[in-house]
């Protein structure tokens, strides 16, 4: 391989990291330390700014990815990466302040493992993990919405039965739903892979 060759696969990797979706990812990895340094010194509402960002940035980057062609490998992992991350902090902090939502931080780990070890699974097939899916996403932004509602709330003092439960209800029941979804959509690929496998 000479230097041009070697030149020409550099630059393509580069361009494949340095996406508007990506560095939107960047982005929200970057918002997790002053959401957790905001939160733990009782700053609850710009912390809860701080995750509204994010929420939204993580809305946009899969729609500019694909309406500007802008998909990559590297894209696949980081997204959800950056999606794992930022749970992970907000579980933390939010489980601090309300441990009623310890059950819903327990299903989301044990969906995120799971979908880990499938992840895992469709490499070591030589299967290319499939780009996040819309009901993943859902469980995503109704987290981050059941989240900054329960915050708000409990911050101004605002007492509404029941409001908790049936927000944290709807959020596992959605989240139980991505994983049999994702569940099913590994499988199917990782089926399909070793047919096609053993028909090469």
């Amino acid at each position: 391989m000479n230097s041009e060759e070697k030149k020409e696969i550099n630059n393509d990797s580069s361009d494949e990291i340095l996406t508007i979706p990506n560095i939107l990812s960047f982005f929200r990895i970057l918002l997790i330390t002053p959401f957790m340094i905001l939160f733990l010194n009782g700053q609850y509402v710009w912390a809860a700014v701080m995750i509204i960002i994010s929420g939204l940035t993580d809305c946009v980057d899969g729609f500019v990815a694909r309406h500007f062609n802008q998909v990559s490998d590297f894209g696949k992992i980081l997204d959800p990466v950056a999606d794992k991350l930022t749970l992970l902090a907000v579980g933390i902090g939010i489980c601090i302040l309300t441990p009623e939502v310890i059950t819903v931080m327990v299903i989301l780990i044990i969906k995120d493992l799971l979908m880990l070890i499938g992840g895992i699974a469709l490499i070591k097939n030589d299967i290319q993990p499939p780009q996040a899916r819309w009901y993943g996403k859902v469980g995503t932004i109704l987290f981050y919405i059941s989240v900054c509602t329960i915050v708000v709330l409990k911050v101004f003092g605002i007492e509404v039965p029941y409001l908790s439960v049936i927000l944290l209800s709807i959020t596992a029941a959605t989240m139980i739903f991505a994983l049999v979804k994702y569940f099913l959509l590994f499988l199917d690929l990782i089926t399909n892979g070793s047919n096609q496998k053993k028909g090469e």
